[in-house]
């Protein structure tokens, strides 16, 4: 999935939901993501009453959080246990947490898989790894039916995930991934959910298809649906445009020019491999070609303080003022890392965190912000080494080690935000079709006001070969564009949202 999870430049923890069954109106099974947990007796209770065996669809409705990342929730095991999940067509395995997942700070923050509290689970154990652009996750696999949407996706082989190693998985909300790619990608071969929900009967077309919805406001919809084995034509506009796959292993196609305002860049004049990523936030492409773009809208660089100084020149202290019992809230303001105005405090380890994070991309990349973000972020960690009776030599080390994937402005892009108006619209050629983003569509706003930050989407991403040259359309293209995946006639379609 190209990890996605840090390629978001705000904010990529999510806050915390739950959820509860309803039957819509069309007499589909919807699953929201505010109150109860899955409930398999209450959910085969639901099919009996509403004939629901009868459907050949299931729709999945999706958070939302600041336009940066969506995910959805699904039940494992008998009883169910529930997780929240990114939905990522870029990846193809299905990973959560495991109660196994001991050493991992991440793990601790998430809902973790109990074996022993499922009737339908069955051993596998065979060793897994699996390589993120941002991180990665080891495990082992097992085996237990899976509940997404109203299907119960049954005999179903999912990695239990024993360590996650990157900073980026513990600031993140859902528990785990979901993937919606291939098998050719799958490790382990493992079968993904999707083809056992085509080879179980559950869904009757092999399509699916995804709208993502950027008014976080919005009644009853929060952030958008996935329906399994067809569309809602409520999802979008007119017609799809189809292109074929032309890489089974990602959603990969061939795309043709690139226009800045009505004008050809040149840079995919010959075509370009194109993505469908559901599981990045943003448009990525090789880091020349980016350089191009953000010059041509007029985005300039941002650069920030090294968190590492400050654990190197103030870790040590930080730790004694915690064993002292000192106020986590008042620490970086005695070391003078933070101003004593009192504004810029955390409250417990788990609410630090958020807090952290979210002031870092609400209230501005500045350097001089950094060093007390860094700062707080520290303590939240090493209270919970200490908590997680880590040996006291080693937590520098490991905070230094995390340090390396902060969530960091460093390689973003910044506009003017009084310039946005004034920008160019950009398209993509897809199909012989333009299909246009604005301004507001590619430029991620952050915050309100004066204090408002304004982020090119576009980023780098650089990749050797065989994959080379490759853009990345995240949700940013997404929000824009209802896309449809289908399997059976290998082809990627894309229509105007509604």
């Amino acid at each position: 999935m190209g990890h996605k999870f840090l390629l978001a430049c705000v904010c990529l923890w999510i806050l915390s939901s739950f959820m509860i069954l309803h039957a819509a109106s069309n007499g589909l099974v919807r699953i929201s993501l505010k109150k109860n947990h899955l409930d398999l007796d209450r959910l085969n209770a639901l099919r009996r009453a509403k004939n629901l065996d009868d459907l050949d669809m299931e729709i999945v409705l999706l958070k939302n959080y600041l336009n940066s990342q969506y995910f959805g929730e699904i039940g494992i095991g008998s009883p169910p246990q529930n997780f929240t999940v990114l939905f990522d067509t870029r990846s193809s395995n299905l990973w959560v947490p495991s109660k196994k997942c001991h050493f991992s700070i991440a793990c601790h923050f998430h809902r973790r898989y109990r074996s022993a509290s499922s009737k339908t689970y069955k051993k596998i154990g065979k060793s897994c790894h699996i390589t993120y652009d941002t991180g990665s996750i080891s495990g082992f696999f097992s085996e237990d039916n899976v509940v997404i949407g109203n299907a119960v996706v049954e005999r179903q082989i999912f990695i239990e995930a024993t360590h996650e190693k990157s900073l980026s998985f513990l600031l993140t909300k859902p528990d785990g991934i979901l993937g919606l790619g291939f098998k050719e990608t799958s490790k382990g071969n493992a079968t993904p959910i999707w083809y056992n929900m085509v080879n179980q009967g559950l869904v009757s077309d092999k399509i699916f298809s995804i709208w993502l919805n950027r008014n976080r406001n919005r009644k009853g919809t929060d952030g958008g649906e996935i329906v399994f084995g067809g569309v809602d034509p409520k999802h979008y506009k007119g017609e799809h445009t189809y292109v074929p796959v032309t890489n089974k292993g990602y959603w990969q196609f061939e795309m043709g020019e690139f226009l800045i305002g009505n004008q050809s860049t040149g840079l995919c004049v010959s075509g370009c491999s194109a993505i469908v990523d559901s599981g990045t936030s943003v448009l990525s492409a090789p880091s020349a070609v980016v350089a191009q773009i953000n010059h041509a809208i007029g985005a300039e660089g941002a650069l920030t303080a090294d968190c590492k100084e400050v654990v190197i020149e103030y870790g040590e202290l930080i730790m004694d003022l915690i064993i002292a019992q000192a106020k986590p809230q008042k620490i970086c303001h005695l070391i003078g890392i933070c101003s004593s105005d009192g504004g810029d405090s955390t409250n417990s380890a788990r609410t630090g965190i958020k807090s952290v994070v979210e002031r870092q991309n609400v209230e501005g990349l500045s350097d001089s912000n950094v060093p007390c973000t860094a700062c707080e972020l520290a303590i939240v960690l090493i209270k919970d080494l200490l908590r997680l009776k880590q040996a006291k030599d080693p937590i520098l080390d490991i905070i230094s080690r995390l340090c390396e994937h902060l969530p960091s402005p460093r390689g973003k892009s910044i506009v003017d935000c009084r310039r946005i108006s004034s920008l160019p619209n950009v398209s993509f050629t897809i199909g012989a079709r333009n299909f246009s983003l604005t301004p507001e569509q590619y430029i991620l706003k952050v915050g309100e006001g004066d204090a408002a930050i304004c982020i090119s989407g576009f980023t780098a991403l650089d990749k050797p070969p065989p994959q080379g040259s490759l853009w990345v359309l995240g949700d940013m293209f997404m929000r824009a564009y209802h896309t449809v995946f289908n399997y059976d006639e290998l082809e990627i379609g894309f229509a105007e949202a509604a």
